[in-house]
């Protein structure tokens, strides 16, 4: 657990045994306090958080986003989303937000928390509520950052299947689809915290700020949108990839049926001379076998030119 004191954007760390001087007011600026699960308890117990609040996150691995008022502070959770070795992650951000201090409690390490601070010394934040609104701008324009590695390795997978189609792209197609659609069910909840945020009358969160919350609710609607996007994208990548296994079956068979057609005369040749009657010219001829192969080579070459010349090869 770090306890910071923030003054105009500056931080001071604050000794955790100085935790109880916390439940006063600072004469200027707000308490930060950057907490892990086990802290909780703790915390609980001196700031008076909400049990339903603490439950959840104690009891819930993959919280819903979700925003609930109680007397003295709100409990808000926001949804984190991290794009590592090809694969997505989503880590849930708690927020208590109260008149003097912010606390924030996650089970892992939240690249927005680090990514703020810079912003936070920049615009001189002075109050938990502007501080929160920053945080949950990182976190929903991470999104967007997400989308965009997404829509690469749609347009990636799109080439490759038009290029050289195979069989493990379905799987990638079919797996890459599935995580569009599992974000979008948590786009869906995190745009109406959002929208609570921005429209609800709120005591905590100053009524000029609060009007900021419009831009992230726009910013959180677009990414939602994005996804849409991508996910109708996936279905036509899908068809793509079907038409183009169907083409390349049809190639094969193609391939295949102009091979048995050049066979076929040649079968005739090798059937007539293969009667074995006593009296059939060339039998007993001495040049009567390369005859027969030089025609059928004749023959053979002679259909498969005609073929190329007719596009069919």
């Amino acid at each position: 657990m770090k306890i910071r004191h923030v003054k105009n954007g500056v931080f001071t760390l604050i000794d955790n045994e100085q935790l109880n001087e916390t439940l006063n007011a600072p004469e200027e600026g707000f308490y930060w306090i950057d907490a892990d699960l086990d802290d909780v308890t703790l915390l609980q117990l001196t700031f008076g958080l909400h049990d339903l609040a603490v439950e959840d996150m104690l009891g819930e691995e993959e919280q819903r986003p979700k925003i609930e008022i109680y007397e003295n502070h709100y409990f808000t959770v926001v949804n984190s989303i991290r794009f590592d070795n090809e694969e997505i992650f989503m880590r849930a951000l708690n927020i208590f937000l109260g008149r003097h201090f912010v606390i924030t409690v996650t089970r892992q390490k939240i690249h927005e928390l680090r990514t703020v601070k810079p912003i936070m010394w920049e615009e001189e934040v002075n109050t938990p509520d502007r501080f929160m609104y920053l945080l949950i701008d990182r976190v929903v324009d991470n999104f967007f950052a997400v989308g965009d590695r997404i829509e690469d390795q749609i347009e990636q997978l799109e080439e490759d299947i038009l290029m050289n189609t195979k069989r493990t792209h379905l799987n990638d197609i079919i797996g890459l689809r599935a995580e569009i659609l599992w974000l979008k069910k948590v786009l869906v909840p995190q745009r109406e915290v959002i929208n609570i945020l921005n429209k609800k009358d709120l005591r905590l969160i100053d009524d000029e700020l609060q009007k900021y919350f419009s831009d992230i609710y726009e910013n959180t609607v677009k990414v939602s949108e994005a996804f849409d996007t991508y996910r109708d994208l996936m279905g036509n990548l899908r068809e793509a990839y079907q038409s183009s296994i169907s083409n390349r079956a049809n190639e094969i068979m193609k391939v295949f049926t102009v091979i048995t057609t050049i066979f076929m005369p040649l079968t005739v040749v090798t059937g007539i001379y293969g009667m074995n009657f006593d009296h059939m010219p060339e039998l007993h001829w001495t040049y009567g076998y390369p005859m027969v192969i030089g025609l059928m080579i004749i023959l053979g070459m002679t259909m498969y030119l005609l073929f190329r010349k007719k596009g069919w090869l």
